[in-house]
Order: structure tokens, then C-alpha cells, then sequence
């Protein structure tokens, strides 16, 4: 007799996940209050120290990980549930042609670029967001299931964590809370990290080529949000003001990544 996705999900993990000694639950408080430490400190901090965080937090949240480490199936790095999931994916979609639909009649669609060229600029942003999804489910919302007895309220500080992390935008802050708080209920039910990557990923690209600038500042958040200045250039040859503006992301990757 086999089990339906909901039987392996809030109940069963509540019980498996906060059954733990006191010394073990002390472990996931230090590690959860350092990691995300380290995060604000990326965040909000100027260079050249922002770099020094960033690979700071990178090194021990890796670490973290790899201490705790099972299975890539415990991650939900598996092929179970895959095909029952996959309509996350097509939700994705339908949301993303909705706005892109809304920005092509409000005129705040991005000019995009050819297939390759989109995907060359993109790939990063999709892998990134394969990334959030480890450390919110892997690395938060585990431990969150340990520390709180009620799994929903620990999905709730989950998706909380996740949106402050992404102030003081407004529009990025609220995304996140709404889409963290889909995510981490959808992980507890399928207990699968690829559909929810993929959507991460088309959603994330979508808000960037159909929400103006202004309004997002180039997706960025904490100290970069603050301190974006949107360049213009006033000659017909833009290429200048290309080369400039992918040398400034790049130096401010760190902060613009999460």
C-alpha cells in the first residue's frame, strides 16, 4: 500500500523533525541565528567588507550543510513526486505570460534580448535561485521544523526570515514572503526541490523584465536597494553605457544575488 504525498508531509515531518535532544535543538538555533547573520551582513554592508561576508557565508552555510548532510533525497534533490508536482511549474507559467502580458499594455517590459543572448544573461539568476531553495528548505525550514512544535508557524517564521532578508524593497520583500510561504508548504507536501527551483526562476525572471527600475532598482536589496542609481545615457551609441552598467552589477553581485 503505498502513501499519498500528504501522509509523508506536515504530520510526519513535525514528528521526525522535532523529536530531538535539547544539545541538538541549541545547534540549530546557533547555526540558524549565525548563518543569518552572515546573510544581513552581505546584505548591508559596504565593500570591500561585503565580499569578505559574502564568502563567509557561503563557506559556513556549506559547511552547515554538509555536517548535517543524509541524503539528496532528505534534501529533496529526487525524482519521487517529481510528475505530481509539475503542475507548480505550469502555475509558474501562467503567472509569468499574465504579466508579461499586463507589461506589454503598460509599456514596462524590458526590450529582451535573443534566446541565447537571454539565457547567457539569465543562466546565473536560474541557478541562484535553485540556491535559495536549499537554504530555505534545507537550511531554514528544516531546522525551523525542529525548533517550533507547530509546523505551520514554522513555516511562517521561515517565510518571514526569507522576506526581511530581502528589505527595504517593497515590492521584493512582499514577493518573497507570499511566494516562500507557497514554497515551503508545497515542500512539505511533495518533498521536492526541482519544481519548486524552476519556478523560483521563472517568476524571479519575470519580475525583472516587467516591473520598471525604478520600482525595483534592479532587483537589489539592503545597502545596494539604498544606494542604486539608475544610469542614463544620452548619446545614440549605448554601448558605453552597456560595458558600464554589467561592470557595476558585477561588483555589486553579492548583494544583488540574494
Amino acid at each position: 500500500m503505498t502513501s499519498h504525498p500528504t501522509a509523508v508531509g506536515t504530520s510526519a515531518i513535525s514528528a521526525a523533525d522535532t523529536r530531538v535532544p535539547l544539545r541538538s535543538r541549541r545547534r540549530d538555533l546557533t547555526e540558524l541565528a549565525v548563518g543569518y547573520v552572515l546573510i544581513l551582513l552581505v546584505i548591508w554592508t559596504p565593500r570591500p567588507w561585503q565580499r569578505l561576508f559574502y564568502c563567509s557565508a557561503i563557506l559556513y552555510i556549506a559547511f552547515v550543510l554538509w555536517t548535517s548532510f543524509r541524503s539528496l533525497q532528505a534534501m529533496g534533490l529526487r525524482t519521487t513526486n517529481l510528475l505530481r508536482s509539475l503542475w507548480i511549474v505550469g502555475v509558474a507559467i501562467l503567472m509569468a505570460a499574465i504579466a508579461i502580458t499586463l507589461a506589454i499594455r503598460f509599456h514596462t517590459l524590458h526590450p529582451l534580448d535573443a534566446p541565447i543572448p537571454f539565457l547567457k544573461r539569465y543562466w546565473g539568476y536560474a541557478l541562484w535561485s535553485f540556491m535559495q531553495q536549499i537554504l530555505l528548505q534545507d537550511f531554514f525550514l528544516r531546522r525551523l521544523l525542529r525548533l517550533i512544535p507547530n509546523p505551520h508557524t514554522a513555516v511562517l517564521a521561515t517565510a518571514t526570515i526569507f522576506a526581511l532578508a530581502h528589505l527595504p524593497s517593497p515590492v521584493l520583500t512582499s514577493v518573497t514572503f507570499s511566494l516562500g510561504l507557497a514554497a515551503c508548504l508545497l515542500f512539505l507536501r511533495y518533498r521536492n526541490l526541482y519544481p519548486l527551483a524552476i519556478s523560483h526562476a521563472i517568476l524571479g525572471i519575470t519580475l525583472a523584465i516587467t516591473l520598471p527600475n525604478p520600482l525595483i532598482r534592479n532587483m537589489r536589496v539592503g545597502l545596494g536597494y539604498l544606494t542604486y542609481r539608475e544610469h542614463h545615457a544620452h548619446h545614440r551609441n549605448h554601448n558605453d553605457h552597456v560595458v558600464s552598467t554589467k561592470a557595476w552589477v558585477m561588483a555589486d553581485a553579492p548583494t544583488l544575488r540574494f
